[in-house]
């Protein structure tokens, strides 16, 4: 018997002229025989979602970290509610949704444990050695630390998802060369002196819904978080011209709904809202450009995939407040100042004497390292902990291990 390849369906209708295509994709760096069953980008998708990287999301802190119950989101149910806003968006708009969902389940392999608390605490440690960038690290697990494969390190991903994952913000640097937003993290540089994903264009039209779907999302379930925890109150979502009006329009068709279901309501009219506004914008954008290619949408002088300007201004709002009221909250900055030395110990305890680092792959290794690349390894590590994770090992290591609750 021989398989079909012509009679097999791969999920994905007729894309749009300026969609990208799996089938003339620019290829990996390590050249690879195609599946007969799957798209290249199906196999980039697939091959995240099998990394030990993703499994570890399950375990570390996206706002609230697990102590505070079992309810609140972690960086693995953020991922998945994202990859979902960002499949929807590719579906409206006719583009390569695994490539849109790769790009979303891929987008925060690099966050350490304990959320942006992590990240700010590592950034500190080895900013020495050029500081830590969780981007920067998503595109080192995916390149270099993730070890799977006999005849590659990483995932061996196409150019399409690398260029997703490092750029979908945006240009990292400008016509002359010069970071953007900062000096381009190193790691970067490096890869891209090896496989280049053109730093100064914009990123795909499926990496850009998969970044705006990230704001989605976390606008979303962020608020959802911060009602259960407390933080929040309806009185304060009041304050918000455009949750006001949702909640108005669920209290007027459900008059005395319990809290719980209120709140969905209000979620996913925001959802919906969010995503309807993308999508018309996005339309608009198109037909002015008038792409007639993918790489119409990379040369293009503005973002294609944004809010309105309404939209936009209800999106900082939201983001101010939760800025104010959840993230800056004295509890959770409490929370944050015991999570940063928790990891600033261990960091110490390891750059002392890597040995601790137990079954860390690079133990044989590291005795005859520099320091920078001693630091950036230890960072690894300790980048790719859990929450749970490192815990156990502080506790392990210390006599006491700060309260995270």
């Amino acid at each position: 018997m021989t398989l079909d390849r012509h009679a097999l369906g791969f999920g994905a209708g007729e894309r749009a002229i300026f969609a990208s295509d799996p089938w003339a994709s620019r290829g990996r760096l390590y050249p690879e025989t195609g599946s007969p069953t799957r798209s290249d980008f199906q196999r980039d998708r697939d091959r995240i979602v099998h990394t030990t990287a993703f499994r570890r999301l399950k375990h570390k802190t996206q706002v609230f970290i697990a102590a505070d119950g079992d309810h609140y989101r972690t960086r693995l149910t953020h991922t998945i509610e994202v990859a979902q806003i960002a499949r929807a968006l590719a579906r409206a708009l006719r583009l390569d949704e695994d490539l849109a969902e790769g790009v979303a389940l891929v987008h925060d392999f690099g966050h350490t444990p304990f959320g942006h608390t992590g990240e700010d605490a590592l950034h500190e440690m080895l900013e020495p050695y050029g500081g830590f960038d969780h981007n920067a690290q998503s595109l080192r697990i995916v390149t270099k630390l993730e070890r799977r494969y006999a005849e590659f390190d990483g995932l061996n991903l196409t150019w399409e998802s690398l260029e997703g994952l490092v750029k979908h913000n945006g240009p990292l640097i400008d016509a002359e060369g010069q970071g953007i937003r900062g000096p381009v993290p190193q790691p970067i540089l490096d890869y891209c002196a090896l496989h280049d994903l053109e730093l100064a264009t914009f990123a795909s039209l499926e990496a850009q819904v998969a970044a705006i779907a990230d704001d989605i999302a976390y606008n979303t379930h962020d608020i959802d978080d911060g009602l259960r925890s407390g933080y929040l109150t309806f009185d304060m979502l009041e304050d918000i011209p455009f949750l006001a009006g949702l909640m108005r329009e669920v209290g007027d068709r459900y008059p005395g709904l319990e809290p719980s279901r209120f709140t969905h309501e209000i979620m996913r009219r925001q959802i919906t809202a969010m995503v309807e506004d993308v999508i018309t914008v996005a339309q608009d954008h198109l037909k002015t450009l008038r792409p007639q290619c993918a790489a119409d949408i990379r040369n293009a002088a503005r973002v294609t995939v944004t809010f309105s300007d309404s939209m936009s201004m209800t999106d900082r709002q939201i983001k101010n407040m939760l800025m104010t009221r959840i993230y800056r909250h004295p509890d959770v900055m409490r929370v944050r100042a015991n999570a940063a030395r928790i990891l600033t110990d261990l960091y110490q305890a390891y750059m002392a004497d890597p040995k601790q680092m137990q079954k860390h792959y690079w133990i044989d290794q590291i005795a005859g390292m520099s320091e920078p690349v001693k630091a950036r390894h230890v960072g690894d590590y300790l980048a790719g902990m859990t929450d749970t994770y490192a815990v156990t090992v502080h506790k392990r290591l210390f006599d006491q291990t700060p309260e995270l609750r």
